[in-house]
């Protein structure tokens, strides 16, 4: 935090509020963790990112204006990625100089809390659609072929279970770690179902698979249509 901090006045002595977000707040942070800044200006040089090496910590700051906050977490809500949302909310506060620091964590951390907006019944429809035929595809393939197409229907099986009930969801690690917390609120183990599936050469991916399919109408393919909205 001191370091931070430090960071934040010395480059940034104009700043309204500073964040300090990510892995070294949630206290996951792993050897090769960064310092995940967010900075609160009036105007210019916001809105920019910026990585550089500060202290002997790597460093990535996002330098903001009340506008550009929105508009990037406003991004966020559409894709259901509360990235912007959970830098600010879920956050230590560096700096506040006119109660904006604080404001804006609050309204964040609240958004966060609210979760996104329900899946319209096109958009669930898609997701299972996308998935079976992640499913068909995974089913008659092998080696190289077989580990690229399970890469990609764990992480669509996995927003579908995510976003279908109302979660946040998530990419890479941070989809994991969604789904490793909706197991916990839940009482589930999809998280180790699907990545055991994963690193499995038989039919346990497609049985971890078609268990979150099943919550929401199990595979389709005939008679699934979806108008174009041109």
């Amino acid at each position: 935090m001191d370091l931070a901090r430090q960071l934040v006045l010395e480059l940034y002595p104009e700043a309204r509020a500073a964040w300090l977000g990510g892995s070294v707040v949630r206290g996951d942070a792993s050897p090769t963790s960064d310092l995940d800044i967010t900075v609160l200006l009036d105007g210019p040089p916001a809105p920019r990112r910026k990585s550089l090496e500060y202290g002997g910590w790597p460093v990535e700051l996002f330098v903001h204006t009340e506008k550009s906050l929105r508009y990037f977490a406003d991004k966020d809500q559409l894709r259901r990625q509360p990235t912007m949302m959970r830098l600010v909310g879920e956050s230590v506060v560096l700096v506040d100089a006119d109660g904006s620091g604080a404001r804006l964590q609050q309204e964040f951390l609240a958004e966060v809390a609210a979760g996104p907006k329900p899946l319209s019944t096109d958009e669930v429809d898609l997701l299972r659609y996308t998935v079976t035929d992640l499913l068909e595809d995974v089913s008659a393939a092998e080696g190289d072929v077989r580990l690229a197409i399970t890469s990609v229907l764990w992480q669509e099986a996995a927003r579908l279970l995510l976003t279908g009930a109302g979660h946040w969801s998530g990419t890479g690690k941070g989809l994991l770690r969604e789904v490793r917390a909706y197991d916990v609120a839940h009482g589930t183990d999809h998280a180790a179902k699907l990545l055991d599936g994963v690193r499995a050469s038989d039919d346990r991916l497609a049985a971890a698979v078609d268990d979150i399919l099943d919550a929401y109408g199990g595979r389709v393919f005939s008679g699934f249509e979806l108008a174009a909205d041109i």
